[in-house]
């Protein structure tokens, strides 16, 4: 554990580079007026929820305030905004990556348990008074230093697959910066899923993470393995250590005894490093194992076979309004099935996950560009009429700005919803699929 005044001295350093590195041209890019009118507002969305946090550093709330999570900043959203302001490309947007970047790095340092490199599921950006009174009144760093991290909800575990996403965030700025101190940072991340989380078991592989009181979690997913073929593949070749490559093979191999011939999909992982479990089918194990690794056409043609909804006013339980509709795919064969024994009251079976929708239309640019489009343009009318009169932080956001993550209320199957407030991951995953940027390679 970290003395306070250690993570004082910690804390005057990074904030001095920090506004020195700012104070100069970060990484030249196209102008943001050249930018259509849809990536344009989806910006505005990301810049909205990285301003309204207070304090020089900061990670982005991650939900429009209405979705209840008060300043939530979840790690897995905030290393998507940095890839998808990277791939935006103009001089603000990459300035606001490295301030996005260097403030995972900040949370990385500045743990108030752990001095192990880990980064926790979510942390709190911005003072809120929680549903039982109870005042939450700092930033993201609190008067000690340290991180502020989400235990109001829970959000204080270590999950693989969020440290990955992290890790690529990290890397894409190493090798756009050419700046040492995001590579060190990616590797501390890879070297502390590999101290706690490789798996000897018979399916190989790594296992979940740690909950919030540091116990290693046993179950194994396929979507954080996938993330981790990505990631060990970059810092193989950023570093030119072997060590990485053999460990993206280890997470690699594991994916791939996911696969199932007989159904043409990748099962979503195992409960206890042994067993596979055969069901919820997920959508991001099939779109992003063919984005990570190439081939497996056969996965995206399931996904859009058995995962494609249409949602509308007449479907039950959509919030739609009248005469709109909206055409993508929904987040797992759960959410094809859900009632109001889950989490989610009133879930719309045919309800459209917007970041699924957008992951599939990146991973459908090189063999269907027409489907893709439609998929597109489904994310961009959603981001156009969805989530009037939201807010983020209090400041009400302009009409048409951002990404909401739902259609309707949809229940996952994995223990959690998505619903229609305006989202930071599914904004930047359209921005993703719109410049045609795939994160993994």
């Amino acid at each position: 554990m970290r003395s306070p005044q250690r993570r004082e001295v910690s804390r005057r350093v990074f904030l001095g580079a920090a506004t020195a590195l700012l104070a100069v041209e970060a990484v030249p890019g196209a102008s943001a007026a050249a930018v259509p009118a849809g990536q344009r507002n989806a910006r505005a969305f990301l810049v909205a929820a990285m301003d309204a946090a207070p304090g020089p550093v900061s990670l982005s709330q991650s939900y429009a305030d209405e979705a209840g999570l008060f300043t939530t900043a979840f790690t897995y959203d905030n290393a998507l905004a940095v890839l998808a302001l990277l791939a935006l490309g103009d001089q603000d947007s990459c300035a606001r990556a490295v301030r996005l970047g260097d403030a995972l790095r900040y949370a990385q340092l500045h743990d108030p348990e752990h001095d192990d490199g880990r980064l926790r599921q979510a942390y709190d950006v911005g003072p809120y008074t929680f549903y039982d009174g109870t005042p939450q009144p700092h930033g993201f760093v609190l008067p000690d230093g340290s991180a502020n991290i989400g235990a109001r909800f829970g959000f204080v575990g270590t999950a693989v697959g969020d440290m990955a996403w992290a890790g690529l965030a990290l890397t894409a700025l190493a090798e756009r910066l050419g700046e040492s101190r995001f590579l060190t940072s990616a590797v501390t991340i890879g070297e502390w899923i590999e101290r706690n989380a490789h798996s000897d078991g018979p399916l190989g592989g790594y296992r979940f993470g740690a909950d919030g009181r540091g116990n290693s979690l046993p179950q194994q997913s396929v979507e954080h393995n996938i993330d981790l073929v990505a990631l060990f593949g970059k810092l193989a070749r950023l570093t030119r250590d072997r060590v990485w490559a053999a460990r993206r093979e280890h997470a690699r191999a594991f994916v791939l005894r996911m696969w199932n011939p007989d159904g043409d999909f990748f099962h979503t992982g195992t409960n206890d490093g042994a067993t596979v479990n055969p069901f919820p089918v997920p959508e991001d194990a099939q779109t992003w194992a063919h984005l990570a690794l190439g081939g497996h056409g056969e996965a995206l043609d399931w996904v859009v076979t058995n995962l494609a909804v249409t949602d509308h006013a007449g479907q039950p339980n959509s919030t739609v309004p009248d005469g709109q509709r909206y055409d993508g795919v929904t987040f797992s064969t759960a959410s094809l099935v859900a009632d109001d024994s889950g989490p989610v009251r009133n879930p719309n079976r045919a309800g459209v996950w917007f970041e699924g929708t957008a992951h599939l239309a990146l991973a459908l640019r090189g063999r269907d560009r027409r489907a893709a489009s439609r998929l597109l343009a489904s994310v961009e009318q959603a981001q156009a009429r969805l989530g009037a009169g939201q807010s983020v932080g209090g400041i009400a956001l302009p009409a048409g700005c951002g990404v909401v993550a739902a259609s309707s209320p949809i229940d996952s199957g994995f223990g959690f919803g998505y619903f229609p407030h305006r989202h930071v991951g599914a904004t930047a995953w359209y921005l993703l699929a719109a410049t045609g940027t795939n994160p993994f390679r």
